[in-house]
């Protein structure tokens, strides 16, 4: 059984950055496509950012530039470094992992992020 765990969500001021880290419990990169979501409430769950298995990376168009996703094999996480901030980047973040060879999907607990002042 993989399982996802968010951590690095809380309260930042406008124009303020923040890192999530997802721990992955075993090493999957191989084998799938790695992803942060995210979910503001009253809204549907959103892709943010993905990372294939070759490094290839895709972004929301309202957080290209400003968010960058990573991973670190030799730790099992992906990181979601996000920058510049907005209000409107308020939710719950959620870590994805999609296996290739199966289409199976799992979700970590997610994160909250608040970007206020």
């Amino acid at each position: 059984q993989v399982q996802l765990v968010e951590s690095g969500g809380g309260l930042v001021q406008p124009g303020g950055s923040l890192r999530l880290s997802c721990a992955v419990s075993r090493s999957i990169f191989s084998s799938a496509v790695m992803g942060w979501y995210r979910q503001a409430p009253g809204n549907e769950r959103e892709l943010v950012a993905q990372i294939t298995p070759v490094g290839t990376t895709n972004y929301a168009d309202s957080v290209k530039g400003r968010f960058g996703i990573s991973g670190d094999n030799a730790k099992n996480t992906v990181y979601l470094q996000m920058n510049n901030l907005k209000p409107e980047d308020t939710a719950i973040y959620y870590c994805n992992a999609r296996f290739l060879a199966t289409g199976w999907v799992i979700w970590g607990q997610g994160t909250q992020v608040t970007v206020s002042s």
